[in-house]
């Protein structure tokens, strides 16, 4: 059946929307041609995006063309603002910005294992709040968080799960009462870190591909057609839990160690760095097994390139793993090891790869790294807020 006039209205206002997120301010007559609306169906959908304050002139498209096609209209910004959280065991990063995603302000804070549950979360929420204060948010649409651990897809909260502090699970809902007009949701890091890769940064070109989290911890998050697959229990991905030979032991159901974790989590990498003589000292907050695997790779030969070679033969255990069940064609070393390692790293998985499966694979390193999380939460919130306020205008 035809779509009704509402509808018709409703699904060219959206349209419209999309093509200003997707390529900024516009004139009238390139939303024209963009969406293939006739004149008028434009200039109908631009009067009601303005009226619903969507939408407002925010220049002229230059001298030569003045007119109402000249006008520049684009995204109100300020309409809503956003926070992103970046969780980690150790602490915890935020951005603040606004509609079109806009930083507006950040933040971060280290939180000590000894603080306790409460003061851990009272810290963290106090650094979203000074964070909306310097960015001049009145208040916060959207909150997006990156956590490590499993989300339960019945309910979207963080299990509780073994060997993480307690205070990541309280964060949601103490965000959520201390925020009550914002909408709080939590998410997977690896997960989020896929999401970014996907949309800014090393996997532009794929709808089809796995990032393999090389940090703190091991994961994987799985892309597939375009779409996040989270699985039955939201636990794909949860590679470091993998058998794999070379650990002499095996993981159990409440510790990964003995499975892929205990081969390239970063205390393994900074052991077997200190296997090989490589020594390197941390800068900028970069954590020390990136600092080590950046220092091999600068220096590339002798003791350092026998250190990569080594690494590449682990992590490319996991990523045969990964390929014979998916055959995704790519994998992205992600966090803050695979961004470290970049193309060094990549090409000695590659080739090893090449030599454990039949399966045609790219391995990229990552163009984001660690901040691929955080990036992530943000696009994240983003299209959360833009989805709600977008059909609010649709009314």
């Amino acid at each position: 059946m035809p779509a009704s006039p509402s509808t018709a209205r409703a699904m060219n206002d959206r349209l419209a929307l999309r093509h200003l997120q997707q390529e900024g301010p516009l004139t009238a007559a390139q939303l024209k041609q963009l969406t293939g609306l006739s004149r008028p169906t434009v200039a109908d959908l631009v009067e009601r995006l303005t009226a619903a304050g969507l939408i407002s002139v925010v220049g002229e498209a230059g001298e030569q063309r003045r007119g109402p096609n000249a006008k520049l209209y684009g995204i109100v910004a300020d309409r809503a603002h956003l926070a992103a959280l970046d969780v980690r065991t150790e602490g915890v990063a935020v951005v603040v910005s606004d509609l079109v995603g806009r930083v507006l302000a950040e933040g971060s804070a280290p939180i000590a294992g000894e603080a306790g549950t409460g003061p851990a979360v009272e810290q963290a929420v106090a650094l979203v709040e000074r964070s909306a204060k310097e960015a001049g948010a009145g208040e916060l649409h959207t909150v997006g968080i990156g956590a490590p651990g499993l989300i339960d897809p019945a309910t979207g909260e963080l299990r509780d799960s073994t060997g993480l502090p307690a205070w990541h699970r309280r964060l949601v809902a103490a965000l959520q009462e201390r925020l009550p007009a914002a909408r709080v949701s939590v998410e997977n890091e690896t997960n989020l870190a896929a999401l970014a890769e996907q949309r800014d940064g090393a996997a532009r070109d794929r709808d089809t591909f796995v990032l393999l989290w090389l940090g703190h911890g091991t994961g994987a998050a799985v892309v597939l057609d375009g779409s996040l697959r989270r699985g039955a229990s939201g636990g794909t991905g949860e590679i470091g839990f993998l058998p794999v030979p070379g650990t002499g032991a095996l993981p159990a159901a409440t510790d990964c160690a003995g499975g892929f974790h205990s081969l390239a989590g970063s205390q393994a990498v900074a052991e077997l760095a200190g296997q090989h003589g490589v020594t390197a000292t941390p800068t900028g907050g970069e954590p020390p097994a990136a600092a080590l695997v950046r220092a091999a790779v600068r220096t590339g030969t002798g003791a350092a390139g026998r250190f990569l070679d080594t690494l590449a033969d682990r992590i490319a255990i996991g990523a045969a793993s990964v390929v014979a069940v998916l055959d995704p064609g790519c994998v992205v070393l992600g966090g803050e090891v695979g961004r470290a390692g970049g193309d060094a790293l990549a090409r000695r998985v590659e080739e090893r790869l090449r030599r454990l499966s039949p399966l045609p694979t790219e391995i990229r390193p990552s163009a984001l790294g660690g901040a691929a999380v955080l990036r992530g939460a943000l696009l994240t919130a983003r299209d959360r807020a833009q989805e709600e306020l977008f059909a609010t205008g649709e009314r």
